[in-house]
């Protein structure tokens, strides 16, 4: 009994290899790399195969469990369904990314603002185009103002041009009802009229005023304050970059400064061109401003002084040979009502 003992103790002392051959054992640090490959890459529960025959049997004996569970469309549903996991997982991180860039530029502008509010920041100039700015807002404000007393006497003589109508029909009725003042009554009911066709004619010509002059602010200046809305944004964005490239360039030297200095200075450049984009865009928007302005308001200020000084000279045939100059056409009266059928 103890030389069996013995004997087994020697067997456990001698490792053997794959070939059989004498060896000696691995190092810890190879054995846990093993394991962990083992880990990582073991076998599949769908290509595990079952083995007739027992440990060391032949290859015979070996039935597949793909064969079995139907591997195939395992395998399939799991790759479908891991490439809509990675295309979800895909926009996540992208909204991420898009959030992370948001929150930063956002920060940068904010401090930037918050430094040339208190005096402490910096900020580029362009003291040419910003005159220019100024100016074209200041214009803004008094066309506002001429549109809207212009839209007041629209509706003050469209009162007026309603009452004489009134007046007029009345006079006429009275004309008929009266013989002893049925002169007097007929010729005031014809004078009505005929101030309420100039009336109505003067109101076409001013109409035409105040919708040319609603265009040329609210849709012409508009447009070209929202360009410069643009623009000084993006004079915000470069003067904070350009803030952040300065503080960079201030601080240490090492490899992890520089790579950021590298970063900030590619963003700086990015935003130069942006900003010097707007700025042109804002130069050239400005000037197509300017002269579409003098020629429309050269128009319509012509118009609106031809058809008052008509009008209240009685000349008739002047006010409507200045609707003719200025392309006019009168709407019949009741022409903008619906019809019975659109009323249905």
């Amino acid at each position: 009994m103890t030389d069996s003992i013995m004997s087994k103790a020697a067997t456990m002392e001698i490792p053997i290899n794959s070939n059989g051959d004498t060896g000696t054992l691995p190092e810890d640090d190879s054995l846990e790399q093993d394991l962990q490959q083992v880990m990582v890459s073991g076998p599949n529960l769908n290509e595990t195969s079952i083995v007739s025959g027992g440990y060391g049997g032949t290859a015979e004996g070996i039935i597949p469990t793909s064969s079995i569970k139907g591997s195939n469309m395992h395998h399939s549903s799991s790759s479908s369904s891991m490439t809509a996991e990675e295309a979800t997982r895909g926009v996540a991180v992208e909204k991420l990314e898009t959030m992370k860039k948001w929150g930063l530029n956002t920060y940068k502008c904010t401090k930037q603002m918050i430094s040339e509010r208190f005096g402490r920041g910096s900020r580029t100039v362009d003291l040419e185009l910003e005159a220019q700015i100024e100016v074209l807002r200041d214009t803004k404000r008094k066309y506002e103002t001429v549109l809207r007393l212009a839209r007041a006497l629209t509706n003050h003589f469209y009162n007026m041009v309603q009452t004489q109508h009134a007046l007029g029909d009345t006079f006429a009725d009275l004309s008929q009802k009266s013989p002893e003042l049925r002169d007097e009554f007929g010729y005031n009911a014809e004078t009505q009229k005929l101030l309420c066709k100039n009336g109505e004619t003067l109101l076409g010509a001013i109409n035409f005023f105040v919708s040319s002059i609603n265009t040329l602010v609210n849709k012409t200046m508009e447009d070209t304050l929202m360009t410069i809305k643009m623009y000084e944004n993006a004079r915000l964005e470069f003067d904070a970059y350009r803030s952040d490239l300065e503080e960079l360039s201030l601080g240490p030297r090492d490899a992890v400064a520089m790579a950021r200095i590298d970063a900030a200075q590619q963003q700086y450049q990015l935003q130069k061109d942006k900003y010097e984009r707007l700025r042109s865009d804002v130069t050239i928007k400005l000037k197509f401003l300017e002269e579409n302005k003098v020629k429309v308001m050269h128009k319509q200020l012509l118009l609106f002084h031809n058809a008052i000084s008509a009008y209240f000279a009685g000349n008739q045939q002047q006010l409507e040979q200045t609707l003719k100059q200025f392309n006019i056409i009168l709407r019949p009266p009741g022409a903008d009502k619906p019809s019975w059928l659109e009323e249905q």
